[in-house]
């Protein structure tokens, strides 16, 4: 623990790397609308995030640093203004080219068990890994208000699953804060549920009624991307998402 902390200590001293800063500039518009002190901050947590954890490149795709940097400012947005360990059960961040055929099991009539490939642009493995369809994640980084972002959607899944368990209730700073979060969270997932069964029209992708992990995830996305539609149509959720993020999308881009 205290080399860690050492070796961080270190790595934040270090000036930020040039071809690091174009990146950002050129390829990640969601750094451009925070204040200064926050591009600061997360200029730190990019570094050591990619100090920290190993990429691999799969499907035939050969690994660049833009592709490093692109998600880890991106995954490291979810870390401002909080105290964090940088996603301590993750190590490796998985990228293929696009889609990817990923196993499912599915139980069929009868009780027999086969497997089902599902094509998929996205994964988070409780303990380890976080998989990512590189031409989504570049996709999702350009359009910072379309409510869809891979990135901050598979990394929700990796605070959720923090304390062990995918469930939709990450760690919390505070004990009495979980009684409201269940409240105000497992509501909203009720409606939303009903209504994507009606096939209504809703600001929170309709994907989040699977189930409240999935829930948390794609609130996640809506509240960094979509921050005041969903500041003035579901104000509860919005202040619980403030309260853990410790932080207030709205306000930027009210600006």
């Amino acid at each position: 623990m205290f080399f860690k902390k050492w070796r961080r200590r270190a790595l934040l001293a270090q000036p930020f790397p040039q071809a690091w800063q174009r990146i950002l500039d050129q390829k990640v518009p969601y750094y451009q609308v925070l204040p200064e002190a926050d591009k600061q901050e997360l200029r730190g947590h990019i570094t050591v995030f990619l100090d920290e954890k190993h990429f691999e490149g799969a499907g035939g795709l050969t690994l660049t640093e833009e592709m490093k940097v692109v998600v880890a400012a991106q995954a490291c947005v979810l870390l401002l203004h909080r105290k964090t360990d940088y996603y301590p059960t993750l190590s490796s961040i998985i990228l293929y080219p696009s889609s990817y055929q990923a196993p499912h099991t599915v139980v069929l009539p009868g009780g027999v068990v086969a497997e089902d490939p599902q094509a998929r642009l996205g994964e988070s493995w409780g303990m380890g890994a976080v998989v990512l369809a590189w031409d989504n994640v570049l996709q999702s980084a350009r359009n910072i208000h379309d409510g869809r972002n891979l990135v901050f959607h598979e990394f929700a899944h990796q605070l959720d699953e923090e304390d062990g368990t995918a469930n939709g209730r990450p760690v919390l700073r505070l004990k009495t804060q979980y009684a409201e979060w269940a409240k105000v969270l497992s509501g909203e997932f009720e409606v939303l549920g009903e209504l994507a069964a009606e096939h209504k029209k809703t600001l929170i992708d309709p994907y989040g009624a699977a189930n409240p992990a999935e829930f948390f995830a794609v609130i996640t996305e809506t509240f960094f991307e979509k921050p005041i539609q969903l500041r003035d149509k579901h104000p509860q959720l919005y202040t619980q998402l403030k309260l853990f993020y410790q932080q207030d999308p709205a306000q930027l881009f009210q600006n």
